[in-house]
């Protein structure tokens, strides 16, 4: 990989371990661990992106080549480059959970192209200091959930990590898939995952609570430096800037989150990116039928606190940790708290707007609220789907009949025969009040029609899907990984030769474990 330029701006400016030996410790006074990958048995690429090589500098020719497998599935290490973990901490569904750290995650290096930088790293390459009492690999699985995800969420506009390289391992990994007491071998596999950096809040948390605070400083001030360039002022207002940026950042992401019904699972203080992207996707999913109560993770199926319709509540609550994180760098309060009561309020009206877009309409009048909470409360009363009931609204017109709008949605139902009674006259009473609604706007209705299939996506990349091309690639057939992700990369298209996939859950996959239930090792 002749292109591929090293610029390691991590590990030549912040602190190392001083300790190379490989064992699961605490580590403290650092920010990152030098560790190298686990050589694998017998690499195999199963899938690499070549949008994304050539984004980090990588040509199409050499995804190919042996040394792109070996680099790639840990085997070598890129000259003039040191893998490293992360060390980091976090709450984990509220509670803190002390050091963490890239558990099973190796940074390769980080990377320079057309004036960008990107930090390299492999998911699944084995054990670190920070692997607790877990071995560092990953599944198959998980594998491609994550490789497809990640690509996904970037063709549909959501702010995330992407996806460069998909490596079989070679090597049988132990794992209890619902952690109940029934673990079994599965394929190993390797993601290499690419992004800014994987900095998260609790790499901020971490030094805070070990009162590391002349890390803390330096450690916010790099981020600022090479992230936030655009920063100015004094440091104490620099650092204000710094948690606003991050605020404001991810505000936007989950945004998108709930635009297109995507539930995150995981949405610990250790999962969240200081740069307002999605990382680390485990038991995620899309909305199948509108429920915000829905969450994808066994883990938190009690409690729910990362459920669809908390997603933003959590986000602001994430933002408060990693405001006490910063705090001994500002020592008051009143401005960090400023920017928190502003990012649920802005929030509000950001969420009203991007609501209003997926319907259509794109002027504001005085009982918008109230269109918006009829629907959302309507979309429960049957099990309606997500994509399939907002992608099918743009084909409602002005002068449609409420029975004629009814029938254009009517495929979003998992049980037509519900849509009956007073379920029906809610549903008769809010097109009523949409369709007049409709009428007052300009746009004609293919201008409206154009304007909402960029914003409701066709194609999204349900659990039953993702699990389909799993099994087939238990049997080595990648196939589908091949036909998903071309699929995927234009969401928003009709693309009527893979219309097959604009489909509802399927019976089969409703409880069927990978496509219902996940746990944080999917």
């Amino acid at each position: 990989m002749k292109n591929l330029k090293i610029n390691n701006r991590f590990t030549a400016e912040l602190p190392a371990d001083s300790d190379l030996t490989n064992e699961i410790r605490q580590v403290r006074n650092t920010a990152f661990s030098y560790v190298n990958p686990t050589k694998p048995s017998n690499p195999k690429l199963i899938h690499a992106s070549d949008e994304v090589a050539e984004m980090v500098g990588i040509s199409k020719d050499e995804i190919q080549s042996e040394e792109f497998l070996d680099v790639f599935s840990g085997n070598e290490i890129l000259p003039d480059t040191q893998p490293y973990a992360m060390c980091y901490a976090g709450h984990q569904f509220g509670n803190w959970a002390g050091q963490l750290g890239d558990g099973r995650a190796i940074n390769l290096a980080e990377v320079e192209n057309n004036n960008q930088f990107f930090t390299l790293q492999l998911k699944g390459a084995g054990k670190t200091p920070y692997s607790r009492t877990a071995d560092g690999l990953a599944v198959l699985r998980s594998s491609i959930r994550e490789y497809l995800c990640a690509e996904a969420m970037y063709h549909l506009g959501v702010p995330t990590t992407r996806s460069l390289s998909l490596i079989l391992s070679g090597d049988q990994v132990l794992r209890d898939i619902l952690y109940n007491g029934n673990p079994a071998y599965e394929k190993g596999a390797i993601v290499c995952r690419v992004a800014p950096s994987f900095i998260r809040f609790g790499s901020f948390e971490m030094l805070t609570a070990r009162n590391e605070l002349k890390n803390l400083k330096q450690f916010v001030e790099y981020n600022i430096k090479y992230y936030f360039p655009e920063i100015t002022g004094e440091p104490k207002e620099q650092y204000l800037q710094f948690f606003k940026k991050a605020a404001d950042t991810t505000r936007e992401m989950i945004l998108h989150w709930q635009r297109v019904g995507f539930v995150h699972g995981v949405m610990n203080t250790d999962n969240m990116s200081i740069h307002g992207i999605t990382i680390d996707y485990g038991p995620y999913g899309w909305l199948e039928n509108y429920d915000p109560n829905w969450t994808p993770n066994t883990t938190d199926s009690q409690n729910r606190r990362y459920r669809f319709g908390n997603q933003p509540q959590i986000a602001h609550w994430n933002l408060y940790q990693l405001a006490n994180a910063i705090y001994p760098l500002i020592n008051e309060t009143e401005q960090l708290e400023k920017i928190l009561e502003s990012f649920m309020d802005d929030f509000i009206v950001d969420y009203k707007q991007m609501f209003l877009s997926k319907l259509g309409v794109f002027t504001s009048t005085e009982t918008d609220n109230d269109l918006i909470d009829n629907l959302e409360t309507i979309l429960q009363l049957t099990e309606t789907d997500m994509t399939i009931f907002f992608r099918n609204l743009s084909s409602v017109k002005k002068s449609d009949s409420v029975e004629k709008a009814i029938e254009k949605i009517q495929f979003s139902f998992y049980k037509i025969e519900e849509v009956s009674g007073d379920i029906l006259d809610a549903w008769k009473k809010w097109f009523a009040v949409y369709l007049n609604r409709l009428n007052s706007e300009e746009l004609s209705d293919k201008e409206r029609s154009q304007k909402m299939n960029l914003i409701n996506p066709k194609y999204v990349l349900r659990n039953y899907m993702a699990q389909l091309a799993i099994d087939a690639a238990d049997k080595e057939d990648y196939s589908l990984i091949n036909e998903l992700y071309t699929l995927l990369q234009k969401p928003y298209d009709e693309q009527p030769e893979y219309e097959k996939w604009f489909a509802k859950r399927p019976d089969w996959a409703r409880s069927k474990v990978g496509c219902s239930m996940l746990s944080c090792s999917s």
